[in-house]
């Protein structure tokens, strides 16, 4: 039985995370005690750690995962370079993992299923080969494009080249032997473990602790404080919600550097096609679940509090409904008439895009009567 168990070990994947934090929980601070830490080293890392993280958040996840905007070969060959670089496999097989989270959330088959427990989800499906290797059949999309048969092909050869060679390769430069064992331990091992736990977060805190604001069908939570240090990763409620939006934090004031350097190539030229959900629809899923939290609470409240509440509630819900099914119809006109370029006059086009702005104004309007309504229902529940 325990020879059994040790044969489920999956041996490469452990050796190398293993390995890598003891390597910086022991190797670094002697590095440190002995050598010092300039301007360089600590540059060094934040060069690395912000072009890895990003490779993964901005390349991985929302370029090659979910195909939230289309990319320049420049911008895909860098994602795909120092994303191999975050030692967290090559893009295919991590789009495949990714994507399979979401089709079977919370579910069996989900490869870091949160129902197993906060360590599976955060490392232990990495650890152990207690479940099917991973099938590359949910990415035949990204099979094909050649830099990313090229990276799946050469991935561990990238990786180690640009992950460890690259930082000591500069280091050594700019001060001889000891500088480059530096940039090896601190801009490379030290960094793969922070950019992999990083990773790791995502998986098991954001599916733990948090808000779940626009749904409860799954485990996804927002946490504004892990979005600090996941370069706006942390909105993880919102991406379960809305997977295609190239944002996770789709609000101004929300931290998602993410989701900045994507609107910033943009201007640049360099990425184009950005997939966004209508602000409505985001507004829409928020009251949606509200009113299923209210309608729990007020399920405890007695009956006749219970009525009068409802009664005020209702006028606005359906006003809210009709103005709802309104916009989604005038929009899906607007869109119909201009995508399949239809023998429309621009005059007739005009009119089904003024049409979809009053649904949009009525419904804006109803969405601010239903929080009022939804305001001074929760004044009387209090």
């Amino acid at each position: 039985m325990a020879l059994f168990r040790w044969n489920l070990v999956n041996w490469p994947n452990s050796l190398f995370l293993i390995g890598t934090l003891l390597v910086a929980l022991t190797a670094v601070p002697v590095f440190v005690w002995s050598y010092g830490l300039d301007w360089f080293q600590i540059a060094l890392f934040f060069s690395f750690f912000i072009a890895t993280g990003l490779s993964i958040t901005l390349g991985y996840h929302r370029l090659f995962s979910h195909l939230t905007f289309k990319a320049s070969w420049p911008v895909r060959l860098l994602t795909l370079v120092f994303g191999a670089a975050a030692f967290e496999n090559s893009v295919l097989y991590w789009a495949a993992d990714h994507r399979k989270h979401h089709k079977f959330v919370d579910d069996e088959e989900d490869p870091y299923n949160i129902s197993k427990g906060f360590f599976h989800a955060h490392i232990g499906w990495m650890l152990f080969n207690d479940q099917p290797a991973t099938s590359l059949e949910g990415v035949k999309d990204l099979q094909r494009d050649p830099l990313v048969r090229w990276q799946h092909r050469h991935y561990l050869v990238i990786a180690i080249l640009a992950s460890f060679g690259l930082p000591a390769l500069l280091g050594w430069l700019w001060g001889g032997g000891p500088a480059a064992l530096g940039g090896f331990l601190i801009a490379g091992v030290a960094r793969v473990v922070i950019v992999n736990h990083m990773t790791f977060f995502i998986n098991s805190w954001s599916h733990t602790w948090g808000r779940r604001p626009y749904s409860t069908r799954c485990t996804a939570r927002d946490s504004a404080l892990l979005a600090w240090f996941t370069f706006g990763e942390g909105y993880h409620n919102f991406h379960h919600a809305f997977q295609y939006d190239y944002r996770n934090g789709a609000k101004l004031w929300q931290f998602d550097p993410t989701k900045w350097c994507i609107w910033l190539l943009h201007k640049m030229g360099l990425v184009r096609q950005l997939r966004r959900v209508a602000e409505e629809t985001i507004l829409l899923a928020e009251i949606a679940e509200r009113q299923r939290q209210f309608s729990a609470r007020l399920s405890a409240a007695p009956a006749r509090l219970s009525e009068s509440i409802e009664r005020m509630l209702q006028v606005a819900q359906e006003r809210l409904h009709q103005a709802s099914v309104n916009w989604e119809q005038r929009k899906a006109d607007y869109r119909l008439a201009a995508e399949t370029k239809m023998e429309a006059s621009r005059q007739k086009l005009a009119q089904l895009q003024e049409e979809s702005r009053e649904a949009t104004a009525r419904l804006r309007a109803a969405i601010c009567e239903w929080w009022e309504a939804h305001r001074l229902a929760q004044a009387q529940l209090a």
